[in-house]
């Protein structure tokens, strides 16, 4: 009896240790090399030449993009190959699986580069000091609070370069996606 609820034990906690492996979103940034609408896929190849195949949900969302023709052959969402993107993704059952995507570029998403200066997760809000020594402050989404930028509030907080992937609407910066620059 006492084996039987121990395996059991291990059973459960093995599988929700699955599930919450599944539950971890990570990023990649790249271009789109090819979209395939038939089998909800698309590939983004990176800086470094490495090529990522994600599926895409049917709930995708797409921030930047100001082209939403869903119709269009070889698109997604107003994304199309040769687009710069950021895919934030989970791994479902095997599988790279993107419910949002950020459109890079002079039609999406604006980049600035810099150094973290101030972190202020309560406010959801980010300062970074540019070359030319201005102090921008960005507004986080709750992705970019919750998903991105990690790494840098575990040690490295005033001393991080960073790339910011911002859009701006009355006056406001919002950060869709930080990304370190070591």
């Amino acid at each position: 009896m006492i084996k039987t609820v121990a395996l059991m034990s291990a059973l459960a906690l093995s599988t929700s240790l699955s599930f919450a492996a599944q539950d971890v979103v990570s990023a990649v940034d790249g271009m789109v090399k090819k979209i395939d609408s038939g089998t909800k896929t698309f590939v983004v190849a990176t800086k470094d030449g490495t090529e990522h195949t994600f599926h895409y949900a049917s709930d995708v969302t797409v921030d930047g993009a100001k082209d939403t023709d869903k119709s269009a052959k070889g698109t997604l969402n107003g994304v199309k190959e040769g687009s710069k993107v950021a895919v934030h993704y989970t791994v479902v059952g095997g599988k790279d699986t993107t419910h949002e995507i950020d459109k890079i570029g002079d039609d999406g998403l604006k980049a600035t580069e810099g150094t973290i200066s101030h972190i202020d997760r309560g406010a959801k809000t980010v300062a970074v000091k540019t070359a030319d020594g201005t102090e921008e402050t960005y507004h986080l989404t709750d992705r970019a609070a919750k998903d991105t930028g990690k790494d840098i509030a575990e040690g490295v907080d005033k001393s991080a370069k960073v790339t910011v992937y911002y859009t701006e609407k009355a006056g406001t910066k919002t950060a869709h996606f930080i990304k370190s620059s070591f």
